[in-house]
């Protein structure tokens, strides 16, 4: 990685700094000081006083000095850091030391993208609804006819560059598909944090970081503020060119025994605009 580390022992102290300095003290049930605060969000003694630890130990913690926190130590940083459920997971993988750099023989990204006939069986099955598989670093392994036309010029690319996040910073139909791109960039990125915690030191998803913060200066500055997501469901608006405006839900599945791979299904409730404009997707 030439620009945003992902695999680096300060990972953990890089969380908790961005944390801390979004927690407002009387959030965190502090009085209001007198005078004006140097620090953004609260100070490191801070949150060790109403975490129970040491100024110390907490500082050896943002500093990596720290090894292999107990549970019970990060879950009440967790606390008073005010953590979503999704950035509670993430710090127990922090805790546990899980980010690290590829180590000899690490896997390479080619070995995530076989996609079992099982797997793309299902994606007929799903038909008429939008169904694809991503892969852990969210290249395209696989989609039925609706699901590639959800992202329309996708398939210009060659199949060994279409990527979800890479469309949707480096595609110039993105912006105006999504009509909340500001909020699907979140996601991606958050959802490319979590994955550098649960495969510490892949490949593949350091390449796709490594390159979007080449390319977009939005991405390499979301990167840096560690937002974590899981994107396993939720919903997406359209504005599609061919069928127009839609609303459309998905879910996200694992796929057992496939190093990380997604099978997402894309729906909208029967008999509604949405649906008849989804149907149109699969014609």
């Amino acid at each position: 990685m030439s620009n945003v580390p992902v695999g680096n022992r300060t990972e953990l102290g890089d969380f908790l700094r961005s944390r801390r300095g979004r927690v407002a003290p009387q959030a965190a049930g502090l009085p209001p000081s007198a005078g004006r605060r140097r620090t953004a969000g609260l100070r490191r003694e801070e949150v060790a006083i109403l975490a129970g630890v040491s100024i110390e130990y907490y500082r050896r913690l943002e500093q990596g000095k720290q090894q292999r926190p107990s549970p019970a130590v990060l879950e009440a940083i967790g606390r008073v850091l005010k953590l979503t459920d999704d950035e509670r997971r993430h710090l127990a993988e922090l805790g546990r030391g899980r980010v690290s750099a590829p180590a000899a023989g690490a896997r390479t990204s080619q070995t995530s993208r076989a996609v079992r006939e099982e797997v793309r069986r299902m994606l007929s099955i799903a038909h008429p609804y939008p169904a694809c598989v991503l892969s852990r670093s969210s290249d395209l392994l696989a989609a039925n006819r609706g699901a590639l036309r959800l992202f329309p010029g996708i398939e210009d690319w060659p199949e060994h560059e279409r990527n979800t996040a890479r469309y949707a910073f480096a595609h110039p139909f993105a912006r105006e598909l999504y009509a909340d791109w500001e909020d699907v960039a979140h996601g991606v990125v958050a959802h490319l944090r979590a994955a550098v915690v649960v495969y510490p030191g892949a490949p593949d998803i350091c390449a796709i970081v490594d390159e979007l913060s080449r390319l977009s200066t939005v991405f390499a500055s979301l990167w840096q503020r560690y937002d974590v997501r899981a994107r396993t469901n939720g919903r997406k608006v359209y504005r599609h060119p061919e069928v127009g405006r839609l609303t459309l839900a998905y879910e996200a599945f694992d796929v057992a025994r496939s190093d990380g791979q997604r099978l997402v299904v894309y729906q909208a409730p029967p008999g509604t605009p949405d649906h008849e404009a989804l149907l149109r997707l699969s014609v």
